[in-house]
C-alpha cells in the first residue's frame, strides 16, 4: 500500500513540473519576439508552439497516467493475492491445532474405554470364580481366551446336561447329586436320598465356589419328573420365578411366639407385665360397667317426690350407702362425715388397680429399651471376637436386639388407653356420687325422714 501511494504522489508531481514549463517557454517565446515583426504573427506563433508542446506534454502524461495505472492494478492485484495466501495459510495453521487437540480427545476416550473393557473382563472373571491373584498376573490376551471359555462353558449349560456336584441338603448334609444348570436357576437330583430340589452355588469371599446349598426341596412328583429327564432326557421341571426368593421370604417367615423369643430373657418381665395389665383391665372393665346408673337428684324436694312409695328399694349400689347413710344419721354433721367417709371408701375401689396399669404403660417401653441396648452391646461384642466382614450377621443381631423394643412399645400403648379410658369412667362415676352426696347434706333438714314417712304413709294408705 506504501508502494502504492508513492507511484501516484510521482505521477501528479510530474504533472505539475510539465504545466509550469510549458508556461514558462510560452512568457519566454513573448518575450524574445524581435520588435520589428508584425505583433499578431508572433503571438500566434508562440501560442502553436506553446499548444504543441502542451499537446505532446498531455500525451506523455497520458501515457504514464495510463502505465501507472497498470502498474497500480498490478500491485493491488498482488496485495489481494498475498492477502488471500495469508488467509489460508493462518486457516491451516488453525486446522492443524484442532486436529491436534482432537486427536488427543479421541486418544484419551479410546484410553479411558480400554480401561473401561479391561475392568469389565476383570469383574466378569472375578463373577465366574477365578481367584484375583491369578487375574492380576493375566495379560489382556489371556482374560480374552479366558473369557471366551466362559462363553462356551455358557452356550453348553443352555442345553440340559447334568453333571456331578456336591450338594448342601437341608438338613445340613453333603452328598453327592446330579447338578443341571440353565442361566440363572440350578437343579439337583440325590438319587441316593430320593431328594430333588433347586440349589445356588455358594460364595465363599464374594467368590463362586463348587458347592451348592439346597433352597428349595421338590415334592416326590416333581422329584419323579426331575429323574426322567435326568434317565431318559424328557420331562417337566418346576421353575421358581423369583430364583429363590420366595424360598428364602418363606424360610425367614415366622410365628409370633418365635418372633417374641427372638428377644431374649428381657421379654420375660415384659410379658409379665403385660398379662397382669390385661387380667387387671378385664376386671376393671367388668366392675365399672356393672355398676348401676346413679339418678340424677336436682334438690331434697326432687327427691322426696322421686322416691315417693318405693323407699331405699328406689337408688341401687354405692348410691343406696349414701341414702342409708342419711337416714341413719341423728345430726346432720355426723351425716358429712359419714358421707365423706363413704364418698372416699368408694373412689378407693373405683380406682382401685388403675395404677398398675398406668405402670405397665411406662414401664413396658423402658424394659424394652434395656432389652435393645444390651443386645447391642451383645452385638458389638461379637463383631469384636469374630469382625464385621458378614454384614449379616449384623443386621441379625440388631434386629433381635429391637425386638423387645417392640414388644415394650406393643405392651404400652394398649395399656396406656386402657388407663385413660377406665380412669375416666372411674372418675365420671365418683362425681356423680359426689353430687348426690351434696344434695343429701343440704340445708334441709331430716329430708330422708321426710320420705319415709311419705312412702309409709302411702303404704298404710294402700293397705286400709
Amino acid at each position: 500500500m506504501k508502494c502504492l501511494s508513492h507511484i501516484i504522489t510521482t505521477s501528479n508531481s510530474m504533472l505539475k513540473s510539465s504545466f509550469f514549463a510549458a508556461c514558462v517557454a510560452l512568457c519566454a517565446a513573448v518575450a524574445c519576439v524581435p520588435a520589428v515583426a508584425a505583433p499578431e504573427d508572433s503571438m500566434l506563433a508562440n501560442i502553436k508552439e506553446a499548444k504543441t508542446r502542451l499537446d505532446r506534454t498531455e500525451s506523455k502524461i497520458s501515457k504514464e497516467r495510463v502505465a501507472l495505472a497498470n502498474e497500480l492494478r498490478a500491485l493491488e492485484q498482488q496485495v489481494m493475492k498475498l492477502r488471500n495466501e495469508t488467509t489460508v495459510a493462518r486457516r491451516k495453521m488453525d486446522e492443524r491445532t484442532l486436529s491436534l487437540s482432537q486427536l488427543e480427545n479421541r486418544l484419551s476416550s479410546w484410553s479411558e474405554q480400554q480401561e473401561f473393557q479391561q475392568n469389565l473382563l476383570s469383574r466378569f472373571l472375578l463373577q465366574t470364580g477365578v481367584d484375583s491373584l491369578s487375574l492380576s498376573e493375566m495379560s489382556l490376551s489371556d482374560k480374552v481366551q479366558k473369557v471366551g471359555e466362559k462363553a462356551k462353558e455358557f452356550a453348553n449349560q443352555q442345553t440340559p446336561n447334568f453333571s456331578a456336584g456336591k450338594v448342601v441338603l437341608a438338613n445340613g448334609e453333603v452328598t453327592q447329586a446330579k447338578v443341571l444348570t440353565l442361566g440363572p436357576v440350578t437343579w439337583y437330583l440325590a438319587q441316593a436320598q430320593n431328594v430333588a430340589g433347586t440349589a445356588e452355588r455358594t460364595k465363599r469371599g464374594g467368590r463362586k465356589q463348587d458347592l451348592f446349598t439346597s433352597t428349595s426341596t421338590f415334592s416326590d412328583k416333581d422329584t419323579e419328573s426331575l429323574t426322567n429327564l435326568a434317565s431318559s432326557g424328557t420331562g417337566s421341571i418346576k421353575i421358581d420365578p423369583t430364583l429363590g426368593r420366595a424360598a428364602t421370604r418363606e424360610q425367614a417367615s415366622e410365628s409370633v411366639i418365635e418372633h417374641v423369643v427372638k428377644g431374649g430373657v428381657w421379654v420375660i418381665p415384659i410379658v409379665l407385665f403385660a398379662l397382669i395389665a390385661t387380667l387387671i383391665a378385664l376386671f376393671k372393665v367388668i366392675q365399672l360397667w356393672r355398676l348401676p346408673k346413679v339418678k340424677q337428684v336436682a334438690s331434697g324436694k326432687a327427691l322426696v317426690n322421686m322416691v315417693g312409695s318405693s323407699g331405699v328399694g328406689f337408688f341401687d349400689g354405692m348410691q343406696r350407702e349414701l341414702y342409708n347413710i342419711t337416714k341413719r344419721a341423728s345430726t346432720p354433721t355426723e351425716r358429712d362425715d359419714e358421707l365423706f367417709s363413704a364418698l372416699q371408701q368408694d373412689k378407693i375401689k373405683l380406682e382401685k388397680y388403675n395404677g398398675t396399669i398406668a405402670v405397665t404403660a411406662a414401664v413396658a417401653p423402658l424394659l424394652g429399651l434395656l432389652g435393645t441396648v444390651s443386645g447391642m452391646i451383645e452385638t458389638f461384642r461379637m463383631m469384636t471376637a469374630f469382625g464385621s466382614s458378614d454384614p449379616e450377621v449384623i443386621s441379625g443381631g440388631i434386629a433381635k436386639a429391637l425386638v423387645t423394643t417392640e414388644l415394650g412399645l406393643v405392651v404400652a400403648i394398649p395399656a396406656l388407653i386402657l388407663n385413660a379410658v377406665l380412669s375416666r369412667k372411674a372418675r365420671h362415676y365418683y362425681e356423680e356420687l359426689e353430687s348426690f352426696a351434696l344434695v343429701l347434706s343440704n340445708d334441709e333438714p331430716d329430708v330422708a325422714k321426710k320420705t319415709d314417712q311419705k312412702s309409709d304413709g302411702q303404704q298404710q294408705a294402700s293397705a286400709s
